[in-house]
């Protein structure tokens, strides 16, 4: 049986993070759990341990998170979820059998949002399109890649924003990735806060100018993500 372990950054996710590890309980061949926080004042820790995960904490921020959880396991696989997701019984499927395939060495879910309605269906297209004809599939689609090529590309870079992107263009230039039929969901609550229409509009400037060449760190002063 091939081992992964799965890494989750979280920041204040109580709500959230003991449904995705419920989720994740029936998975075989998973060597560990780790959540690695990034100062959370709410009772994320303390659930994260009573799920049985470990829990590190690491300066904020989502690439210094990933990395240091990544560094801290020794799984052949590695796997990057947000604390937000769900993986249903599909994902998990999808997850094992590509842990069996030696033609894979990274692969990402598809992306779907837990919500009825038009409107996130249109959002959903719009991520397949930004995905299949740009290639830029974002973290919340998940990853999961081989250690030694993660580890060969040096990980997430550090930068403030767009490190999900800017690590998977680098794994795209020299190994195929693989895009999983089974969706992870979403939560729509960034859509619920912020207005769906303004929540996709900003999106849509953010990988525009990410591609144009705009810095991350300038991008990061318009629009400062959640670090999870």
């Amino acid at each position: 049986m091939t081992h992964c372990a799965v890494i989750i950054p979280t920041l204040n996710e109580a709500r959230f993070l003991p449904r995705l590890l419920e989720d994740l309980r029936p998975l075989d061949g998973l060597d560990e759990v780790i959540v690695v926080d990034g100062g959370s004042t709410d009772d994320t820790l303390q659930l994260a341990h009573d799920a049985g995960a470990r829990v590190l904490t690491a300066p904020r921020g989502r690439a210094s998170q990933l990395n240091v959880g990544a560094v801290a396991s020794t799984a052949p696989w590695l796997c990057f979820l947000h604390a937000d997701v769900r993986v249903p019984a599909g994902a998990r499927a999808e997850l094992q059998k590509t842990l069996t395939r030696a033609s894979v060495d990274v692969a990402v879910w598809r992306f779907a949002i837990d919500e009825r309605g038009a409107w996130f269906r249109i959002v959903e297209f719009g991520a397949w399109l930004r995905d299949r004809l740009g290639g830029m599939p974002y973290g919340d689609q998940g990853l999961l890649v081989r250690r030694p090529l993660f580890e060969a590309v040096g990980g997430y870079p550090p930068i403030p924003i767009m490190e999900d992107v800017a690590l998977l263009r680098t794994l795209r230039s020299c190994r195929r990735v693989r895009r999983l039929r089974s969706p992870l969901l979403v939560s729509p609550r960034r859509w619920h806060r912020e207005g769906p229409f303004r929540t996709w509009m900003r999106n849509i400037a953010l990988v525009v100018a990410y591609a144009a060449g705009v810095s991350p760190h300038r991008l990061s002063r318009w629009y400062r993500p959640e670090p999870q």
